[in-house]
């Protein structure tokens, strides 16, 4: 009788099944690396045993790197004078708070892999009632993608944000670029405007023409292409304005290639490789054949400065005074600038901006193919 009663339990309240824990392990992998960000996968450690087992061997891995600081700031001080003085060190230089990458978080003290995880103090502090009493006390501790990314052994696709461009740029003014690497700088692009004047309804524009008796997005400067470069480039400290756009791009590129030796030496399996920002300045990718050369060839480094070295280059710049593009926006004293190493074979630019173009995402795609229709200015620079 019992044993009936038992059956018809049963039969009315079954055990509940785990149906994702019937998911085979290729289909979990393939879970966790479309969730990718190292911070989500490093609490998943932290479910079970055989998600423990399984994130390791994720190959594509998302870093967010929570602030930036320089070797300067102490190791020890808390999230935000951390954040305070890499603020200041970028201030007082755009490159000096590339120095260290760091991660700011809690670990737990009896799984490695939870080092993966980075919450800021802030956070640590509200939600203190969910750690364990085992676990250490409260402190803010760094940790550089080296250290994040050393729990994983089957990276191939990686991608690393920081915070911020490193470069401080006036209110209003466009500055983005782009810098393919190997074991030096294999090429880089850069699009920079003085201002950016965004698409304006029918409305305002009539309204500002009748207040202004003019067209607000016209040149302004009456200036065409006569074979020379146009005198706005000069004037207003526009030349000056742009070397600094561009050997401040370089430093950048320079510095965050430098950071990432030890991440490439240390996961042999990487076929791709972006280090970018989450403010869209600039970006430096890396590919598989990239990443080889890296590895058998020397790299020419300066450990002063913290940045890869960068040889004698050739660069080609285009300039427009005033540039409209296809959705209204307007730039400017829009300039763009495409850098090779001086030894390598000359890489032609197409009427349609081919690998120039392809640098930026839109609208900024376009306006490198609207620059390279005008006439082509070409420069040097020794090494640096």
């Amino acid at each position: 009788m019992g044993s009936s009663k038992s059956d018809l339990r049963s039969t009315i309240y079954p055990e509940p099944v785990d149906h994702f824990n019937q998911l085979p392990d290729p289909v979990l992998l393939l879970i966790f690396n479309k969730i990718g960000d190292v911070k989500t996968l490093g609490r998943c450690c932290g479910v079970c045993r055989r998600f423990h087992s399984l994130v390791p061997q994720v190959d594509n891995v998302v870093v967010r790197v929570d602030c930036v600081i320089s070797d300067d700031d102490d190791a020890s001080s808390s999230s935000s004078s951390s954040s305070a003085a890499a603020s200041s060190d970028k201030s007082r230089h755009p490159i000096s708070s590339l120095f260290r990458l760091v991660f700011l978080g809690l670990v737990k003290p009896f799984q490695s892999l939870t080092q993966l995880i980075s919450i800021s103090s802030r956070r640590c502090t509200a939600s203190s009632s969910l750690v364990d009493d085992d676990f250490e006390k409260y402190s803010v501790t760094h940790h550089s993608p080296t250290q994040v990314l050393k729990n994983f052994d089957e990276i191939k696709l990686l991608r690393i944000e920081l915070p911020s461009g490193e470069l401080g740029i006036d209110e209003g003014a466009l500055l983005k670029w782009r810098a393919d690497f190997g074991s030096t700088l294999d090429n880089c692009v850069i699009l920079g405007a003085s201002s950016v004047i965004q698409p304006v309804s029918i409305d305002d524009l009539v309204e500002e023409q009748c207040g202004n008796g003019s067209n607000s997005l016209g040149d302004g400067n009456g200036e065409t292409d006569n074979g020379s470069i146009p005198e706005s480039f000069y004037t207003n400290g526009g030349l000056k304005l742009r070397v600094v756009w561009t050997i401040s791009s370089l430093i950048a590129a320079s510095a965050r290639h430098y950071l990432l030796q030890p991440i490439i030496a240390e996961h042999k399996k990487l076929a791709s490789l972006v280090l970018t920002d989450v403010d869209g300045q600039g970006v430096l990718c890396m590919n598989r054949e990239q990443l080889e050369e890296l590895r058998v060839k020397p790299l020419s480094a300066s450990s002063a400065s913290k940045r890869t070295m960068v040889p004698a280059l050739n660069m080609r710049l285009w300039y427009a005074p005033h540039l409209e593009l296809p959705d209204g926006t307007v730039l400017k004293g829009a300039t763009l600038v495409a850098i090779r190493p001086s030894e390598q074979p000359k890489r032609e630019v197409g009427p349609d901006g081919n690998w120039v173009a392809a640098a930026f995402e839109e609208p900024y795609g376009t306006a490198a193919r609207m620059l390279v229709k005008r006439r082509t200015y070409c420069l040097e620079m020794n090494s640096f």
